[in-house]
């Protein structure tokens, strides 16, 4: 069986043999947590895939608001990829130095809330491409700006205010893509809030289970997807929202679900970066 959206994933011998093609676009979306103590630009200096941009998505966000990494304005995206030649018909490949979870999916989301469908995400990432011993370089390139024309979609994103207006209506499924001890309110989040635990009625999945961390993180098959959504107690005909700690992995949610053909999906931008730290709204059960 084969995804239903399969033109989304790409392999490291895909991206090799149209490396050099005039439309396609690569862009390095590596990210780490505050804890981590590492910084990806410098790590993307040392080395990336040819041709490669760097996309730091804490700094082509919104950053009026305190929460990390939300989705910048359609002006700020639009100047952003554009400086990296991006238009109309280019084919956007991304990827992280994670194998696709630690952003690659958020950029891959961000491009489709502005209306470019001509992206996919580089299965088993910069782990992968290495591991095969491919090239690699550390200069950044120079690429001839692009006209590109930004076509919103705000039905890709949600805010606090209809995660909380939901947990009465019931009408979307909310996934949640964080572990089991942080959805249960065992474990510590990685960006500390006043409070754990998940979304009232939310559904919790976490997203190692849509992918294989033992093999570059690359995708699991679609059975596996599929058996995954079904062991979580998803309903796959009706519409999901995913979320996690800061938008991130909710991302890679939402991936999964479009390569199974699921078209009505959304990402809830503030997470529990958000929610967490919000003493107005429920917590679980």
């Amino acid at each position: 069986m084969a995804f239903t959206n399969p033109e989304a994933l790409v392999t490291t011998e895909w991206l090799a043999e149209h490396l050099e093609d005039h439309d396609v676009r690569v862009i390095d979306a590596t990210f780490h947590l505050p804890h981590a103590d590492r910084d990806a630009y410098e790590e993307y200096t040392y080395r990336h895939i040819p041709g490669a941009s760097y996309f730091p998505i804490d700094e082509i966000a919104d950053t009026s608001v305190i929460l990390p990494h939300m989705l910048p304005d359609a002006q700020k995206f639009k100047e952003t990829v554009e400086a990296m030649g991006i238009g109309p018909d280019t084919r956007v490949i991304v990827y992280d130095g994670n194998g696709g979870y630690m952003a690659a999916m958020r950029v891959w989301w961000m491009f489709r809330c502005f209306g470019h469908e001509s992206v996919a995400v580089l299965d088993g990432g910069l782990l992968r491409w290495g591991k095969e011993k491919r090239p690699l370089e550390s200069i950044e390139p120079i690429l001839p700006p692009a006209h590109f024309e930004p076509k919103p979609r705000p039905e890709l994103v949600k805010s606090r205010a209809q995660i909380l207006a939901n947990i009465e209506a019931a009408e979307y499924q909310v996934i949640d893509a964080r572990s089991e001890g942080r959805f249960g309110g065992v474990d510590h989040e990685p960006r500390p809030t006043e409070r754990r635990g998940h979304i009232p009625g939310s559904i919790n999945l976490p997203f190692v289970k849509l992918m294989d961390p033992s093999n570059d993180f690359t995708m699991r098959s679609v059975s596996e997807i599929a058996a995954a959504f079904d062991e979580a107690g998803v309903d796959l005909s009706r519409p999901v929202i995913s979320s996690c700690g800061s938008g991130v992995t909710a991302c890679v949610v939402t991936f999964a679900l479009h390569l199974l053909g699921q078209s009505d999906t959304s990402v809830y931008d503030g997470s529990w970066a958000e929610w967490g730290n919000d003493a107005d709204v429920p917590i679980g059960p």
